[in-house]
């Protein structure tokens, strides 16, 4: 499904859509949170990409700030769109990656100064990775920063897909969502291939099996 632009003109009444986490809000200490914080706060007018199910929290955050918002939620429309188009000779599943990338990451011409990826590289098929992380690639201004989340062990039933919800502080709060499983766990080295074209990679220290990485375009 199409994602939806919020700014500061929008106000909390539009910040509505499909919302599929629930439950209780866990507080997780962020040092890549806290960082990309400090622009936030410092700059106005930005334009973030926020990936994941609509959270009118983060929406009134950022555009509280000045800044525009887009929501997209990329695993959700992996998995419930109609986008595996078969099966190839050797069993594996096909999926039509240009359609994906033109329904869920085309912007009309529009660049982000900030993206927040969370851990969506960690569920999405991995037919998606490479196209996805391209056209975020080619959706940046330059200099923008992209904030990912990096599970260090492929524990797939230790680790349930969680939306992240931001907070005026160094923290973010995870929340359960959709029942999406935990397919891979990429290396320092995968990460650092797939982010190949970019500028700048720099990581952070992984806590609850999680690390965390800015990379900048």
């Amino acid at each position: 499904m199409p994602g939806r632009w919020f700014d500061r003109r929008a106000g909390s009444s539009e910040a509505s859509g499909t919302q599929t986490a629930s439950g209780p809000k866990i507080p997780r200490h962020s040092g890549a949170w806290a960082a990309l914080r400090k622009r936030l706060t410092a700059d106005s007018g930005l334009r973030v990409l926020d990936v994941g199910s609509t959270s009118p929290n983060n929406i009134n955050y950022l555009t509280s700030l000045g800044h525009s918002v887009y929501m997209a939620d990329l695993v959700e429309d992996a998995f419930t769109g109609d986008w595996q188009t078969g099966i190839d000779e050797d069993g594996k599943a096909i999926w039509d990656t240009e359609g994906f990338a033109r329904q869920n990451l085309h912007f009309s011409g529009r660049t982000f100064d900030i993206i927040l990826l969370w851990t969506t590289l960690d569920y999405l098929p991995e037919a998606l990775i490479a196209p996805v992380v391209r056209s975020l690639h080619s959706s940046m201004a330059a200099g923008g920063q992209l904030l990912a989340l990096f599970h260090t062990k492929l524990q797939p039933d230790q680790a349930p897909y969680h939306r992240f919800h931001l907070t005026g502080t160094d923290d973010v709060e995870m929340q359960l969502t959709r029942a999406a499983t935990q397919l891979r766990a990429l290396t320092n080295r995968n990460i650092e291939r797939l982010f190949s074209d970019w500028s700048g990679l720099k990581q952070f220290l992984a806590k609850d099996g999680v690390s965390e990485a800015i990379i900048v375009r």
